[in-house]
Parts: C-alpha cells; sequence; structure tokens
C-alpha cells in the first residue's frame, strides 16, 4: 500500500470507501473494549493471591522486630518494606518512607505540604505566578495535580532521550517554576528511559527558585517487557555529585506489581528533605497499613523475588503488546499517517496519527465499541496542540480482546487520516 499522502484522489476515494465497509463491519459486532488507562489484568492480579496466606492466625502478625502490624505505630513504614525499596531506587534504607498504597496519593500531599508549609523555603502559594514544567507526552494525572494546585503548566517536550534539556535549563530561569514531573523510566506513555546524559544534566540543574523539586516517579523501575532491559542512571547519586541533594523527590510503589488498589507505596529523598517530611507527617496519621506492608515484605524478601515475579508478570503482559504492535505494523506501517513508540517496558504504548485526527480516531473507536484515553489527556489541561497523541493502554484486557481492539484502532486511523486527506 502506497503512503496515503501520494495517493491520487480517486485512489484515495476507493481506499475510504474499502475502509469505511470494513469499519461499519466491526460497529456491527457490537464490541465492548477497553484500553483507556493502565490497569494491571486479572491475569497479572492472580499471580499476587498467595499473599493473602502470608499474614494472619498461622503466620502471625509481628515484623521483624516485633512489631505487632495490628496495631498503631511505624509511621514511615516497617523496616522490611524498607529495604525492599531501597534496592528497588538504589537508595539508604533511611531515605525512605512507606506509605499506603497510592504513590500519587503521597505526590499530591507532598505539593500541599510545599503549598502551605514550603520546600525549605516561603509556602509556594506566596508566588502568584508560580510553574510547573510538564515532559509531553506525559501523565494526566500528574498535571491535574498540578493544575489543581493553582501552577501554570509548561509542556516541555520529549526526544528520544528525555525531556528537552535546553528548555528545561532556560525554564528554570525563572524563580516561579518550582518543580518538574518526571517519568524517568518505560515513561507514560511513550515507554522512553531519561538517557544517562539528560539525567546528568537534571541532576546539575541550578533553578532560580532554591525550593525547586524534580518530582521523580520511578513508578516502572523493575516493568521489563523483554530481555533486553533499559538502565537508568541513580538520579540521586548524580544530584549528590553536583552539590544537590535536596532536588529529587523520588517515588514508586507496587501497584502494578501486586494489587493496583491495595499495593504500597514508596516515596525517598535526601536525609534533608526526609526529616522535613517525616517531621509533617507525624501530624496527620498515626501510621500506615502495616498488615498490607508485612503481606508484601513476606512475599518479597528481597530483589530477586521481586525480578522473579515481574519476569511472572511480564510473560502475561509481553503478548498484549505484541498483540497492538503486530496489528500495527501490519495495517498501518508505510502508510505515512502514524508512528508509535515500542517499548522495552512500561504500560504503555504511545501512538501519533496524522495531525488533527486524535479527537475523530477515538471518536470512531468509541462509535465501534472501544474506549480510549480521550485524545488530548497526554497533555497539559487536556489539549494536544497537533491533536495527534493517543496512547494506548494494553494491560487489562485478554489478548483475543486486545486484537480486537487493535483492529479497531487501525481501522479507525486510517478512516480519519483519509478523511482528512480527502476533505482537505
Amino acid at each position: 500500500m502506497p503512503e496515503y499522502l501520494k495517493m491520487e484522489k480517486q485512489d484515495l476515494i476507493n481506499e475510504f470507501e474499502a475502509v469505511r465497509k470494513e469499519y461499519e463491519a466491526l460497529r456491527s459486532l457490537h464490541l465492548s473494549l477497553d484500553m483507556s488507562r493502565g490497569k494491571p489484568g486479572f491475569d497479572n492480579m492472580d499471580l499476587s493471591e498467595k499473599m493473602f496466606d502470608l499474614v494472619g492466625n498461622d503466620t502471625g502478625f509481628k515484623n521483624i522486630d516485633g512489631i505487632d502490624c495490628r496495631n498503631y505505630g511505624g509511621l514511615d513504614g516497617l523496616i522490611e518494606m524498607k529495604n525492599l525499596f531501597a534496592e528497588i531506587l538504589e537508595l539508604n534504607p533511611e531515605q525512605i518512607i512507606v506509605g499506603g498504597n497510592s504513590s500519587l496519593n503521597m505526590m499530591f500531599d507532598t505539593i500541599a505540604q510545599a503549598m502551605t508549609h514550603g520546600m525549605g523555603g516561603a509556602p509556594w502559594y506566596e508566588c502568584k505566578e508560580r510553574k510547573f514544567l510538564c515532559p509531553v507526552p506525559g501523565y494526566d494525572r500528574h498535571f491535574a495535580i498540578a493544575q489543581y494546585f493553582g501552577f501554570k503548566l509548561i509542556p516541555i517536550a520529549m526526544n528520544a532521550e528525555g525531556p528537552d534539556m535546553d528548555a528545561i535549563e532556560e525554564w528554570i530561569k525563572d524563580e516561579t517554576v518550582k518543580g518538574i514531573w518526571c517519568v524517568p523510566k518505560y515513561s507514560n506513555p511513550n515507554g522512553i528511559t531519561y538517557s544517562d546524559a539528560v539525567v546528568k544534566r537534571m541532576a546539575a540543574l541550578k533553578p532560580a527558585a532554591r525550593d525547586f523539586r524534580i518530582f521523580w516517579d520511578d513508578a516502572y523501575a523493575v516493568h521489563h517487557l523483554y530481555d533486553t532491559k533499559d538502565e537508568l542512571l541513580n538520579i540521586y547519586d548524580e544530584c549528590v555529585k553536583c552539590g544537590n541533594p535536596d532536588l529529587p523527590i523520588i517515588f514508586t510503589s507496587s501497584s502494578k506489581i501486586t494489587f493496583p488498589g491495595a499495593g504500597v507505596a514508596a516515596q525517598a529523598a535526601s536525609p534533608n528533605n526526609v526529616s522535613m517530611l517525616k517531621g509533617r507527617m507525624q501530624y496527620q496519621t498515626i501510621g500506615p497499613d502495616k498488615l498490607n506492608q508485612l503481606r508484601h515484605a513476606r512475599m518479597f524478601r528481597n530483589i530477586q523475588d521481586v525480578e522473579k515475579h515481574m519476569k511472572k508478570l511480564a510473560d502475561k503482559l509481553r503478548p498484549k503488546f505484541d498483540a497492538v504492535l503486530f496489528e500495527l505494523d501490519i495495517q498501518l506501517k508505510g502508510l505515512g499517517v502514524a508512528s508509535w513508540t515500542k517499548p522495552n517496558g512500561g504500560y504503555f504504548i504511545s501512538l501519533d496519527v496524522l495531525e488533527g485526527c486524535a479527537k475523530r480516531v477515538t471518536e470512531l473507536c468509541a462509535n465501534a465499541g472501544m474506549t480510549l484515553t480521550p485524545a488530548g489527556a497526554t497533555y497539559p489541561y487536556g489539549i494536544d496542540p497537533k491533536d495527534s497523541n493517543i496512547r494506548i493502554a494494553p494491560s487489562f484486557p485478554s489478548v483475543d480482546e486486545i486484537t480486537k481492539a487493535a483492529k479497531v484502532l487501525c481501522v479507525a486511523v486510517k478512516y480519519a487520516a483519509l478523511e482528512k486527506i480527502i476533505n482537505n
């Protein structure tokens, strides 16, 4: 099939009619498919069911320190979970705060604290023109947090190595810029892992705002799909080398390792930042859900246990990614109207369609019984200036459902592209 943009008008019309018939045939199937969010599938969650047998009358409720996890206390989490997250993040256990089930909640709370009590400086609410840097395409819930707290969101373009560091280094000259969101490994949605050069430049930043922070969401630290694994340079070590130990606040969780609604989240930082954060936590909680932490600690005694589990999870997830990528390659390759990522890990595939067509593609998919993340969601304020990016989340449906969904998606991409080219 030749590139659509190089075809004669009548050939385009003929092709559109064929695609339209294919689309109507798919609509007639009355499908109900969902690739809207990166939820683990039932098959992935089933791998962690044995966790519920690891805490109870037969196994006991005390951790290795003798703490009865049924009771109050343990402000910053069990030592077992601190040790585990320290291995995952390559930090010291003393730098880890283990919380509840949501790292997003910890991010929200950290910014809320900064708004009212600052981040080593004046409260952020006092900065009336406050701004936050947002690499795009990126994670919509990150952007929503900053927007909720009244920040102006500044898009920063992503490239093959990570965010545009030239743009970042220019923006941080403005003292009203208070932070940047980063998903540095298998980033949401394009699956990019920041290069060593990007991490080093990030660590060496000298922001005009001394309370500027890098919100380093290492959500996919161990989420490899293939034998080829991306490696990420340790941001904290690099910051220490540059005299910026307080610059990053690091987040991760087990949400996509075990159960998304009942995982364990953690944040990590410099001793100075940890002391500040724990000093505030004492007023808001008597401690996290230690029974849940104990379940996780007994299932994952060390990083090797995590890696074995993640290999099983990847074996479930990989065929779903492969099914989507196969359809994209078979149906769209060479047409000149779409490009997509082929990540080595994470939870998403980023699809760029013909400019001005993303919303139309999602509309066509919805009319055929398939739900996608809304077009524009990967950009601040939900506005993709090119209306071209679509985030694909293959994790939740079965392989059979994913294959059907990918076919619908590809036909919708062709439909929207031909429609636009013919009408122009």
